[in-house]
Formats: structure tokens, C-alpha cells, sequence
């Protein structure tokens, strides 16, 4: 027999051996993924908040947190995103206020109805959430698209609140930059360093995403705010957001022009002002 023949004869793996193979990666395969399985169920939020369900629609349960606190009512609410957002911030109110929070319909824990997404309806929410906890004054406290929420309850129901706190979310929606006195930039002007795209989140862990997100803007979501908007795969990395677009894009339909001379209640407006366009390029 010739030296070759003889040397693939002593490697050919025999059909038991190949079955017991297949076996051993169907194992490994299995226990990796029951160990990712494991870790998302064994998970718990550090934050130190109860959890309940409102309804206020038909069908409709918002999630509500309560971080629990002394004095006055506080209630965030949250934009494209769920109440977990609050996560870090609100524990710290609690020395002076009792803080809850809410998670608007469409995203996370909150119902996903097929309608419903209007700012109108969005107020109508708050209300029912606020009525159910038998609130009473409590200050509404919005970011970003909960701004929305706050013009309309300030603007209609002025003697429900004792004070509307507006986080970057006091503007226009319904203006373009150009009305705020911000020219629109010509991009085909602006320098490489200022017009590539961000850097994408490194979507191995929560960890990781979390970390990239430090790098690329200096602060990092709640990783209960990503695990409600984020599924986990079968090999441990993020999934893509599960929040269809066709929610926000309803949101954003749904906007109302705020109408400012109604409002009577006490307004704090915390604005994210950018920088020149001459200390940006430096």
C-alpha cells in the first residue's frame, strides 16, 4: 500500500466517531445558549424601583416605576425611550421628593397598540397614570418628545400640576432650525473630522455597548434602559432595537404646536444649547 494511502486510511474518522462529534458540538452549542439564557433570566435591575401596570386605554397598560421618596410627587417621562432611562438620576431626587416614572405606549414593558400615539393621547395617558396613583400637584418633569406631554396637561390643565420641568424639550417641534435664528449648515463646508459618521456601538455585551457609548459622548445609558429596548441572541451579542420605527414615526406625526401663553403653572426649561459653529471646529 502506498505511504499516502496508508496515512489517509490511519485519519479517516469512523461514522461512531463523527456521530459522537456532532453530538458533543450539539451539547456545547446548547449550554452556551443556555447560559446566555441563564444570565438575561438571573438579570436584575440595581436600580431600587417597584414596578406596576396602568391601564388606561382599552387593551393599554403603561409601565410605571416608583423609586419611592419623601415629599412632593415628581413624575419623569420619558421620550423615544422607556422610564428605565431614569434609572441613575431619579434615585437621587428621592432625599426630597417622591419620584416615579413612566413609560410612554409603544415601547419597552408599555402596551404596543396600533393607534393611540398622538401628543393628545399621550397627555391623556399621563393623566390616567396620574388619577390612578392619586396624585396630587405632582411636578412633570419631560425629555425630549415628553415635552410634548407637557404642553398639552400644562396648557389644558394647569390647576392638575404644581410645576412642569422641561429637559431639552421646551422647543418647537413643529419649526425648523431657521426659526430659533440657527442657519442650517452647509455640510459640503464643514471638515472630515466633522462629518464622518459615529463610531457604532460594540454590540458583543451590554457592557461593551454601554462602554462605547461612554467613549463616543461621555456618558452611558442604564443597562435596564438597553435591555428593554434590546433583545439578546442565541451567541450572547445585542440584537437590533425592538421598537419598529413605525411607532416613532406615529409619535412624530402626532405632535402638537405647544401653546406657551397657556401656560400658567412654574416651568423650569433646562436647554441643550450647541456650540458656535467657530468653538465647534476648534
Amino acid at each position: 500500500m502506498a505511504p499516502e494511502l496508508q496515512r489517509a486510511r490511519s485519519f479517516r474518522v469512523s461514522p461512531f466517531i463523527r456521530v459522537l462529534a456532532i453530538v458533543g458540538l450539539c451539547i456545547l452549542t446548547s449550554s452556551a445558549r443556555n447560559a446566555i439564557a441563564s444570565e438575561t433570566a438571573t438579570w436584575r435591575d440595581p436600580s431600587p424601583h417597584r414596578i406596576a401596570f396602568v391601564t388606561v386605554d382599552n387593551d393599554v397598560k403603561l409601565e410605571v416605576l416608583d423609586w419611592g421618596g419623601s415629599g412632593r410627587a415628581v413624575v419623569l417621562l420619558a421620550e423615544y425611550q422607556t422610564a428605565h432611562e431614569y434609572d441613575d438620576i431619579a434615585p437621587k431626587l428621592t432625599a426630597f421628593c417622591h419620584v416615579y416614572g413612566i413609560t410612554r405606549r409603544g415601547f419597552g414593558a408599555s402596551s404596543r397598540p396600533d393607534s393611540g400615539y398622538t401628543a393628545q393621547r399621550s397627555a391623556e395617558d399621563v393623566l390616567q397614570v396620574l388619577d390612578a396613583l392619586k396624585l396630587d400637584h405632582p411636578v412633570l418633569a419631560g425629555h425630549s418628545f415628553g415635552g410634548q406631554d407637557l404642553f398639552t396637561i400644562g396648557a389644558e390643565h394647569p390647576t392638575l400640576v404644581a410645576g412642569l420641568v422641561f429637559l431639552d424639550s421646551a422647543d418647537d417641534p413643529t419649526l425648523p432650525s431657521s426659526a430659533y435664528g440657527v442657519a442650517e449648515v452647509d455640510t459640503k463646508r464643514l471638515p472630515a473630522s466633522m462629518t464622518k459618521s459615529e463610531p457604532q456601538p460594540d454590540y458583543s455585551s451590554f457592557q461593551a455597548f454601554r462602554e462605547s457609548q461612554l467613549k463616543a459622548h461621555g456618558v452611558m445609558e442604564p443597562e435596564a434602559e438597553l435591555r428593554q429596548r434590546y433583545p439578546v441572541n442565541s451567541d450572547g451579542r445585542i440584537g437590533e432595537d425592538s421598537t419598529p420605527k413605525w411607532v416613532r414615526d406615529a409619535i412624530y406625526a402626532g405632535i402638537q404646536k405647544p401653546k406657551y401663553s397657556n401656560l400658567h403653572a412654574p416651568v423650569l426649561a433646562i436647554l441643550a444649547v450647541p456650540l458656535p459653529l467657530d468653538e465647534q471646529f476648534k
